[in-house]
């Protein structure tokens, strides 16, 4: 979410510094190449790469064609081949067919691959089993963190979670610790970094280590506290619907890249159109954190704003046209289209939503984050795979029901796994597999009904013993205490108190005012006290591994007693 202009918040940091930085590594590594050469592109780098250097850019370094990487052979007839690609074996492997297709052909090329963000000794080792290690020269774009606004920063790597939570390749660690390495390059030192998660703590260790290896220079701070969450701390908030515009249009279109593909539905056109959502679209910046329901207010207001200055060219001399010509008539007919844009996108939501009874699915995430008639909620979810309403909102809610429950039953799971198969097919099974897997979708062991979880929780929070893994903590690997942590941290606001949306009093009004998430929970718990202090039972209720780090070389470390962060933290 976006930052809102604060008269008590300090200057942001001039994010665009990341941009040039990577565009001008980028200018330099094709120059590596001299000469004109084809650019062969990975698909979800091309979103990416737009922002941060164009067609017109990369034509200025004699960049020739332009190519989608497709995985077949290519038609390509320069002399010189340049490959911009993610560290990915599939990728390598098909590099390597194009050299030995070239060459049982005679052709004779130059290769170049530019790896990003990073390269990893697996795709060197390809190469060489490939027999065309010699002839291609490799390179490191570190293009680590993309900025999407002037407040919004984004890794941009879409296999980050599978990899890590499903495959257990921790590669990307290092990635995310460069890119903290980077940050504090360019914005000074952080005077505070807060984590907690496993993955967290190692990104923190790795980029201590690049601040140790590297140099140690004098800046001064533009960023002030840091924190680390390990995605696996917070499934639950990414599980719900939110009703705040940006939410919406990313839940029904679909946000890259800062980007979002608005059909001809929306365009009122034949064709499909891009647009950037970011602070320079002035209609989206006043709405994008707007509750839904005040949307259309909103944009009919604007519209009559709209209107008013298009009236005023009315009754003006010559000079006052011309004026009005040239400093404002440009902004107002960029405005008028934004807002033609945004209008016809809320409508179509509307319909969209209407259609798939979007009231009845809010009710029911509801209910089960307040834990009441979860049966009926059952019932809904059935009826909402057998409808075939939406296959990935029935995955959410299956997964948020898993979640908030710390399991399904048995006889649930089994029910409910099947209607989904027979809805939408058995190559699901892999679905459920690596749902399962991941910790989201999972039925309750015998015996390990919430009241028997909540009974193991207690006894790990009671038990004072160091430097040992109890059965009891080993049990609740990947296992949710959502209801725990809910009633100690006030997640769930009291329904019979009012909450009203036009002026809403916390975070909950991002989910109607029915769930605070607890990622931002945490953070705000943890800016109060200044540590971790205090939070002993819920840093436990998410499996420890929680750190401070405090001075600006990070030199005062506060961490749990035990090696897995059970103990207090001394702040």
């Amino acid at each position: 979410m976006a930052y809102s202009a604060r008269t008590d918040c300090p200057e942001l940091p001039d994010f665009t510094l990341l941009k040039r930085l990577a565009r001008d590594q980028l200018v330099y590594l094709l120059e590596q190449l001299p000469g004109k050469k084809d650019l062969f592109i990975e698909a979800d780098l091309m979103s990416p790469l737009d922002r941060i250097a164009n067609v017109a850019i990369l034509k200025q370094h004699d960049v020739d064609k332009l190519y989608k990487v497709e995985y077949k052979p290519i038609i390509s007839t320069s002399d010189q081949l340049c490959f911009l690609i993610r560290p990915r074996i599939q990728t390598v492997k098909w590099i390597c067919d194009v050299a030995k297709t070239d060459k049982a052909a005679g052709k004779c090329r130059r290769y170049k691959i530019i790896f990003t963000p990073q390269k990893f000794y697996a795709c060197e080792t390809v190469l060489e089993e490939q027999g065309v290690f010699g002839d291609v020269t490799m390179d490191e774009w570190a293009f680590y963190l993309l900025p999407l606004d002037y407040d919004i920063i984004s890794l941009e790597l879409p296999e980050f979670f599978r990899d890590n939570y499903l495959a257990g390749d921790l590669r990307w660690v290092r990635t995310a610790g460069s890119a903290l390495h980077l940050l504090n390059s360019i914005y000074g030192p952080f005077s505070k970094v807060y984590g907690i998660g496993r993955c967290s703590k190692m990104t923190y260790e790795s980029w201590r280590e690049q601040e140790e290896e590297g140099d140690q220079k004098a800046r001064n701070a533009e960023i002030g506290t840091v924190f680390l969450i390990d995605r696996d701390v917070d499934f639950v908030t990414p599980m719900c619907s939110q009703v705040v515009y940006e939410g919406l249009v990313d839940d029904i279109f679909r946000i890259k890249c800062g980007c979002v593909e608005f059909g001809p539905d929306v365009s009122s056109t034949d064709k499909s159109i891009k647009v950037m959502l970011n602070s320079q679209d002035k209609v989206f910046n006043e709405i994008r954190n707007e509750h839904f329901s005040n949307v259309f207010s909103f944009l009919s207001q604007k519209a009559k704003n709209l209107q008013t200055a298009y009236d005023k060219r009315r009754g003006m001399d010559i000079k006052q046209m011309k004026t009005f010509v040239s400093e404002e008539l440009k902004g107002l007919k960029q405005e008028h289209r934004l807002l033609s844009l945004h209008i016809a996108a809320s409508e179509s939501m509307m319909k969209k939503k209407t259609k798939q009874d979007f009231q009845e699915l809010l009710k029911t995430e509801h209910s089960l984050l307040e834990g009441f008639e979860i049966r009926e909620c059952i019932s809904f979810i059935e009826e909402h795979i057998n409808r075939q309403v939406s296959r990935t909102e029935s995955l959410r809610l299956l997964c948020l029901l898993s979640l908030t429950e710390n399991g399904l039953l048995p006889k649930d799971y089994r029910s409910l796994k099947t209607q989904y198969l027979q809805s939408y097919g058995v190559d699901h099974l892999l679905t459920f597999a690596n749902l399962k897997q991941s910790g989201l979708l999972v039925e309750q062991q015998q015996g390990e009904t919430l009241a028997v979880m909540e009974s193991k929780v207690g006894k790990l929070v009671n038990d004072k013993t160091a430097g040992k893994l109890t059965d009891a903590f080993s049990s609740l690997a990947k296992k949710s205490n959502f209801r725990a942590l809910s009633r100690k941290l006030n997640l769930v606001p009291k329904s019979d108190e009012g909450y009203d949306l036009h002026v809403p009093r916390d975070m909950a009004y991002i989910f109607s005012g029915a769930y605070i998430p607890l990622s931002c929970k945490l953070i705000e718990q943890v800016l109060e006290r200044d540590c971790w202090t205090g939070l002993e039972e819920v840093t436990r209720l998410l499996n420890g591994n929680e750190f401070a780090v405090t001075g600006k070389n990070g030199a005062s470390v506060h961490t749990a007693d035990s090696g897995l962060g059970y103990g207090a933290l001394k702040c």
